[in-house]
């Protein structure tokens, strides 16, 4: 909270009603284009059903940490989609989200061939932070941290 002191949007936001609060490791360039604000969706692809899969819901509050350093941002996941590539496949993923994605080359997509799951979170209210250390030590891509209570 005291990195968002005079952020009107965010002490409101925060002290409305009780937020689930996520935790996304990113490696370069992903945390740096949403801090600019060029990169407007996250996604996550899977090949078992794992958070964020399930786990996240618009109005859900997320962390942004640097892989290997410290929380540098945080801001609100507006819309959800969840898809069972099996059933949707790669396509019309690709077709309506590359761009807010930043992922428009053929690598990015080719990577996640292999995928059943995918959860695509639009992001607003895109703040970066001073630097908050936090540890983690395990591998996860992403975190829930659960409901933080008034």
């Amino acid at each position: 909270m005291d990195r968002l002191r005079g952020d009107a949007f965010w002490e409101r936001c925060l002290e409305e009603s009780p937020r689930t609060f996520h935790l996304a490791i990113f490696v370069p360039p992903y945390l740096d284009l949403i801090l600019e604000g060029r990169k407007t969706a996250e996604s996550r692809f899977s090949r078992l059903r794992i958070a964020p899969y399930g786990q996240v819901a618009a109005g859900d509050v997320l962390l942004l940490k640097r892989s290997g350093g410290p929380i540098a941002g945080i801001c609100l996941i507006e819309h959800v989609w969840q898809f069972d590539l099996e059933t949707t496949g790669l396509a019309p993923i690709r077709a309506e989200f590359a761009a807010a994605l930043c992922a428009t080359g053929d690598a990015f997509w080719q990577a996640r061939t292999t995928a059943r799951y995918a959860t695509i979170m639009s992001l607003t209210h895109v703040r970066p932070i001073a630097p908050l250390p936090y540890s983690k030590r395990d591998r996860r891509g992403w975190v829930c941290l659960r409901t933080v209570l008034e």
